[in-house]
């Protein structure tokens, strides 16, 4: 199976899965799977975020699935448990397909180390 097929299928079993358990089998988009690995990072996930919280669990979220590409590297956590990243490498400019593809790639290899799917 091609790389790009088989990343495709990966994809919307992740999503599949996800839509299942966390939006009663509505469609997650992206970013909805990106602030939901966020919480789970965060590890506190009986809690109300507010709006400037979302961001920064997106943002944790993607340090987290960017650390194995060489971006990011974890830092330590605040007092607050939060955790912090470092930036090791700009991410290189890519187009809003690319950067979906290569988002995309990282939940796929995320799950895939979590056992999530197979």
């Amino acid at each position: 199976m091609a790389r790009d097929e088989q990343l495709k299928k990966r994809w919307e079993h992740v999503v599949y899965k996800l839509s299942q358990q966390f939006a009663d089998g509505d469609q997650l988009d992206l970013d909805a799977i990106i602030y939901l690995i966020g919480v789970q990072e965060l590890g506190q996930l009986n809690r109300k975020f507010k709006k400037d919280d979302k961001i920064s669990l997106m943002h944790i979220s993607i340090c987290k699935l960017l650390e194995p590409y060489g971006y990011y590297e974890f830092d330590y956590f605040d007092d607050d448990g939060w955790p912090h990243y470092k930036i090791l490498a700009q991410l290189p400019a890519l187009k809003a397909g690319e950067q979906s593809v290569l988002m995309k790639e990282a939940i796929v290899n995320y799950f895939l180390s979590a056992s999530y799917i197979d």
